[in-house]
């Protein structure tokens, strides 16, 4: 019975969609901190990253994203002369998402501890990556460790759909 039912499998092109049913686990991956973070022993430091979900990366993309209507110098709305809509205008700051991004994601440092918060007396969430890697080349080594591990690469603001579906195919044609 079986055999007949991969035959017909085989012939309609059906085929096992298992593969893709996997349950849903938290995954924490190992990287190493900045240089200049050492211990006791002068060893450097591991930082733990959380690998969060696309769905919850693009959740802090929006947001950081602000859509209201677009008006001239005297607060007119514009609009549209062939449709005769309100034309809208939206701002992003992708630089505070990304810092939001790193500070959900290490899990070591806690950059959500509020001992951690208090020492450098902040109160917004998306201060901290700047506060306790204040040096550019920390800070970029920690978005380069955490970005990495998330699977946005090297350019992390195209995590919220920057590239079109054709942009992404036309890149893959070439």
């Amino acid at each position: 019975m079986s055999e007949i039912i991969q035959m017909d499998n085989m012939i309609t092109g059906k085929r096992d969609l298992k593969f893709f049913m996997r349950e849903e686990k938290e995954e924490i991956i190992t990287a190493p901190a900045p240089e200049s973070f050492v211990d006791d022993n002068g060893d450097r430091i591991d930082m733990q990253i959380k690998v969060l979900k696309r769905t919850r990366i693009n959740e802090i993309f929006d947001n950081y994203r602000k859509k209201s209507v677009a008006v001239n110098a005297k607060g007119a709305p514009y609009i549209n002369g062939a449709s005769n809509e309100v034309l809208f205008k939206t701002e992003r700051d992708d630089q505070r998402a990304v810092r939001h991004i790193i500070a959900e994601a290490l899990v070591y440092p806690d950059l959500r501890d509020k001992e951690l918060m208090a020492f450098y007396k902040c109160t917004d969430l998306t201060e901290m990556p700047n506060k306790i890697f204040y040096r550019s080349d920390e800070y970029l080594h920690v978005n380069r460790m955490v970005m990495n591990a998330l699977g946005l690469g090297e350019n992390p603001t195209d995590a919220d759909g920057g590239n079109t579906d054709e942009e992404i195919l036309d890149d893959a044609k070439n």
